[in-house]
Order: structure tokens, then sequence, then C-alpha cells
């Protein structure tokens, strides 16, 4: 069996947001050679997420108001875990949303149903921030 790892670095540019990061993982698996196996794409941060879903801006703005209706930043003082980062919200959006995805590899492809595509979520964003692919097979 072959394994490959590699981490992404991701500055996002605002508080919150999502990326597609499919293209990377699918150059990652074409770097591997691996044509049967499995993908793990995880958030290295605890206020980060990894998950998959349409690449669809509708879809990413119904997140952004569902979350923020079930975490809000603001006001910060309503939670107790902030005081040297006000990041509470964060923690909690990327509870939520998941830490990672695991996807089947056939024949040297993702093995994706219809518009699957792996994302990485930002909760606290502005600053580097890592995600790991492992890949593992054959």
């Amino acid at each position: 069996m072959k394994s490959y790892r590699k981490e992404l670095v991701i500055r996002y540019p605002k508080r919150r947001g999502y990326v597609n990061i499919t293209p990377e993982v699918e150059q990652c698996l074409r770097e591997s050679g691996i044509k049967e196996g499995l993908v793990l794409v995880n958030a290295m941060h605890i206020t980060a997420s990894v998950f998959i879903n349409d690449d669809e801006s509708g879809l990413h703005a119904d997140f952004e108001r569902w979350l923020e209706k079930l975490a809000p930043e603001k006001p910060h003082s309503q939670y107790a875990h902030n005081g040297y980062e006000d990041n509470a919200d964060a923690h909690l959006k990327r509870q939520i949303m998941g830490r990672e995805v695991v996807v089947a590899v056939t024949d040297g492809k993702l093995d994706f149903g219809p518009w699957e595509q792996i994302f990485y979520g930002e909760y606290d964003g502005m600053r580097d921030k890592r995600v790991l692919i492992k890949i593992i097979g054959e």
C-alpha cells in the first residue's frame, strides 16, 4: 500500500468564507499515483472546517446566515470562551460544519456523487491555516 501526505496553507482574507479545494485535492491525487484507495482531507485548526457540498454561491450565503443564527459572532460577551481571542463563535461553527471528509478513490479519480465538491470553511480568518491531505491505497 502507498501513502501520500501534503499540507495546504490557506489564508482567507476575511473572517468567514468558503474555498473550493477540490482542484488541489485532485492535484494531490495525481501526484500520489494512487488509483484505488481513500483520501482524507481535514482542517488542522479548530476554527476551520472541511466538508462536501455543492459549489453554489446561494448555498454558501445560506450557510453563513444559518451559522450566524446558531452561533452569532456578537456580542462577544455572550461566550465564556472569549477573552484572549473573540472567536468562540468560530469554534461552534466549525463543530457544526465538521472537521474532515473521506472520499473514495476509484480508477485514479475522486468518486463523487453529482455536484459534490470539497470545501474549506473559514470562521476566524485572516491568518495562515493548514489543511491536511492524506491519501492511502494502491
